[in-house]
This record gives C-alpha cells, sequence and structure tokens, in this order.
C-alpha cells in the first residue's frame, strides 16, 4: 500500500534531534514564550526574508489574530478566494466581518487579481489571500490593487512554506503573512502551531499582545487579546525542521517534476510557470470521473486525499453568509484529488502510483 502521508515515517529522520529538543525544553523549567520560541521566530523571519515572525497557536489563530489588529469596524468586508480551505474564511467570520468571495483562476486554482476589484467598495479594508497547493498567488497585480484601494494585504501562507513568486517568498508581500505548521505541511510540527510574519514594527507590537491575552507586561493589559502562543516545545521541533526545509522542498518537487513529466494528458496537471517557486504541499491533479479514479487507485493498493470535496460557501457552517454559485470552485472541488508527494516517500513510490494511473480507462 502506498499511503497519502504517514506522519510517523515522515518525521522519522528527525526522531533523535526532536529527542533532544524534548528534554532540553522538559529540563529548562520554562515551558511559554522562553528561547525557543524567540529562537524559531528569529530563524523563521529569515528564512522568510521578513523583519518579524511571531509564533501562535495555530494557522487560524495566526489568520484571526492579523485581522484583529487592525480593528476593524463590524460588518467590514474582507476579499477571500472561494476556493480555500474552511479556515480562511472563519478567520473573517469570527471577528464579526464579512467574507466577499473571489473566484480563482482555473489554471492556478488561487483567486484571480482580474476578478478583484469588481468586489471592491465602500466597505472593503482587506484582501485576504491564499497561496493554495504550495504555489504563490500573483502578488504583483494583487498588490497594485491594494495600494491603488488603500486595502490591508493578509497572506495565508499554510500550504507555501519556501514558496516564491519573482524570487520572493510568500508572507512577505503583505502587511501579513500567517501560517500553519498542521504535522502535514512541509514544515510541520507534532501538533499546532503557526506564525505571523511582518515587517511593519507597530503591527509587530500589537500581534505580540495580542497572542498574550493583549499584554507585553505580565498582568498590565492594553488590548482585548487571546492565548495563542506557539508552544516551547513545539518551537523546539519547528527549529530541528527548518534546517531542512529546502531539502523537504527539493525533495517534494523532484517527485513534483515526475508526475508533471510522465502522467498522460488525460489528466488535468498543476500548471508551471517560470514566475514561480512550487513547493508542492500538495499535488493536485484534475479529472471528470474524479470519484471514480480514486476508488481505482485505491483498489490498486493508493491511498489519495481530496483537498477539499465541499467549497466553503456549501458548508453547512456557511448557511446564510454567502449568496449564489461559484461555479470555478464548484468545478475544481468536484474534479481535484491529491496524489501522494510526501517527504517520506521514494522515487519508486511515484513512478508506482504513475504506471497505475496511466492505466486508468476512465
Amino acid at each position: 500500500m502506498i499511503e497519502y502521508e504517514n506522519l510517523g515515517k515522515l518525521n522519522e529522520p528527525f526522531f533523535e534531534e526532536y529527542e533532544k529538543s524534548f528534554h532540553q525544553s522538559l529540563t529548562s523549567g520554562w515551558y511559554i514564550l522562553g528561547n525557543n520560541v524567540r529562537k524559531f521566530e528569529d530563524e523563521f523571519a529569515g528564512y522568510c526574508g521578513s523583519k518579524y515572525c511571531v509564533g501562535v497557536a495555530s494557522g487560524l489563530d495566526a489568520l484571526i489574530i492579523a485581522l484583529k489588529s487592525f480593528n476593524f469596524e463590524k460588518d467590514t468586508e474582507v476579499i477571500v478566494p472561494s476556493n480555500t480551505y474552511i479556515a480562511t474564511i472563519l478567520s473573517i467570520v469570527h471577528l464579526g466581518l464579512k467574507p466577499i468571495l473571489v473566484e480563482p483562476n482555473i489554471n492556478t486554482y488561487n483567486i484571480d487579481p482580474t476578478k478583484i476589484e469588481d468586489k471592491i467598495n465602500k466597505n472593503t479594508r482587506a484582501v485576504m489571500v491564499v497561496h493554495l497547493y504550495g504555489k504563490a498567488c500573483e502578488m504583483d497585480k494583487i498588490n497594485d490593487i491594494c495600494k491603488k484601494n488603500n486595502l490591508k494585504l493578509i497572506e495565508d501562507c499554510a500550504q507555501s512554506h519556501g514558496a516564491t513568486f519573482k524570487g520572493q517568498k510568500t508572507g512577505t508581500f503583505g502587511d501579513f503573512g500567517c501560517f500553519s505548521f498542521y504535522p502535514t505541511k512541509n514544515l510541520g510540527a507534532i501538533g499546532d502551531a503557526g506564525a505571523i510574519t511582518t515587517n511593519n514594527e507597530n503591527l509587530f507590537e500589537t500581534i505580540k499582545k495580542l497572542r498574550n491575552y493583549g499584554s507585553s507586561v505580565k498582568y498590565v493589559n492594553d488590548l482585548v487579546g487571546y492565548n495563542s502562543r506557539l508552544d516551547e516545545v513545539q518551537a523546539g521541533f519547528l527549529s530541528v525542521k527548518l534546517k531542512k526545509l529546502d531539502e523537504i522542498n527539493k525533495h517534494k518537487r523532484t517527485l513534483a517534476d515526475f508526475y508533471l513529466s510522465k502522467l498522460k494528458d488525460d489528466f488535468i496537471k498543476p500548471q508551471m510557470d517560470k514566475d514561480y517557486f512550487d513547493v508542492y504541499h500538495i499535488f493536485n491533479i484534475r479529472h471528470p470521473k474524479r470519484d471514480a479514479l480514486r476508488n481505482y487507485l485505491l483498489e490498486n493498493n493508493i491511498k489519495t486525499e481530496i483537498h477539499y470535496p465541499i467549497p466553503p460557501h456549501q458548508q453547512k457552517a456557511m448557511d446564510g453568509v454567502f449568496k449564489g454559485n461559484y461555479p470555478i470552485s464548484e468545478e475544481i472541488h468536484k474534479t481535484t484529488l491529491s496524489l501522494p508527494i510526501s517527504f517520506y516517500h521514494k522515487e519508486a513510490d511515484i513512478h508506482q502510483v504513475i504506471e497505475v494511473l496511466n492505466k486508468f480507462k476512465g
């Protein structure tokens, strides 16, 4: 059986260093916002090319805290892609703001810049982009739109650790870059974890307070904050894995190259472009008989995933939030299939997947 992912095997190369890091954390006696968190924040800011980084408890918290820092009025509109994981939209709804969906480019799956300005009005205050599957958005066009309309820009970088657009890493284009370190990510922790990057010192000081009860001095609370602090143990693990992130991305890009070059054109494959450095958190293909294809692969001992089976606007949790249909997003969600592409997969695994896929008669 070729599994879609196996977190034990994925992390096995790091076990020895993880154990050393855990022992150091355990015996230090300092478990909240200590040296490990500060060290990782400095390292990750440097890796991204950002001035500042603040560790938080999850990727969703990163998005919420970033939005909260702007202190928008209730019902302020935030533009967001219709094709994303629901967490992006939940961050907007949790703060009493109004998400405005913009359809993706069918070739990149990311928000289509040509459709953004049609949704801007007097209530619009921000754009939240998502670098989906490990491919950056068209950030030059999006930046121009935000500057022209005086809009804040938040990047959801949950799937794009190390991805670049025209040589610049995601998380450094907007006011904030919001990262998840969920265990399956290219830079994954051993539990929930997240971070926010920014180049703005004032915003940096605000989000540091917001993650810690609104406080920068113990028992002195300047803001209505949260308890959302990156854990010392997870920070230590992330520092270990960060040293190998470029190697992880390189391996996944190598596996992706096999899919791209060897898979038949019966499958719609990710689009390639010299302006993008994709890191393939997810390698997705599309096919009109996706469900039959997935069952066929499982019958041949190959597991896959669907990212994602239900678009956000059709989720029960979003009843009453959105009106209308979003046909491009719906088409993607009906036809997309995620293939195995883990750091632990061998080249032989991918060749086997390709061989089986190319025999599909659907």
